[in-house]
């Protein structure tokens, strides 16, 4: 596996994670406005036939790029099982016990059938029995409760949470800056 680059907003609002080629074309393109963090790739080009020397990059591992800066108000980040079940730190908010990704499911605290929607705010992770044992009732209606309320992690988080087993130090420590203050990461 690479490592894989931050890209940020000029503002410094993270964007999304870029592999070296991508990161490359950026540089290259003049569209790198600051850097932070060590450099992590040094990619070398072709021999100028002016000058006799080898082009090369030094690639950051979080770069900010020229554009739009994105305000607070984005959209939710995509809704994955993957980085909802991180979000939760693979555990069932019903009964606490930890589990892998393959064996929690994604429960709706208000079920889909009653009304409840596919959003970050009304799902948490469950183990298949107390998913099964909840089924399609409130929990106003059975004896069961939530360990942890669902949020909706910041865009930051929501990084952190879909490349948590690559991200560099420098690049974390950038990132839990940025959290949101109810995120479980801290």
């Amino acid at each position: 596996m690479s490592e894989r680059i931050l890209r940020l907003d000029k503002g410094g609002t993270p964007i999304e994670w870029l592999d070296w080629q991508m990161a490359a074309t950026l540089y290259a393109r003049g569209l790198v406005t600051w850097t932070l963090g060590e450099v992590i790739y040094r990619p070398r080009g072709g021999i100028c036939r002016h000058s006799g020397e080898r082009s090369s990059l030094e690639l950051h591992s979080i770069i900010a790029c020229d554009g739009v800066i994105h305000g607070h108000q984005r959209p939710a980040p995509p809704l994955t099982n993957r980085a909802l079940f991180r979000r939760d730190q693979q555990l069932c908010l019903y009964c606490g016990k930890p589990f892998t990704e393959r064996d929690l499911t994604r429960d709706h605290i208000v079920p889909t059938s009653r009304g409840g929607r596919d959003i970050w705010s009304n799902v948490v992770s469950a183990c298949r029995r107390c998913n099964q044992r909840k089924g399609n009732r409130r929990l106003d209606d059975i004896d069961m409760d939530l360990l942890a309320l669902p949020y909706v992690p910041n865009m930051a988080e929501y990084l952190a949470l879909i490349n948590s087993h690559r991200i560099r130090g420098d690049q974390m420590e950038f990132l839990r800056t940025q959290f949101g203050k109810e995120s479980r990461l801290l």
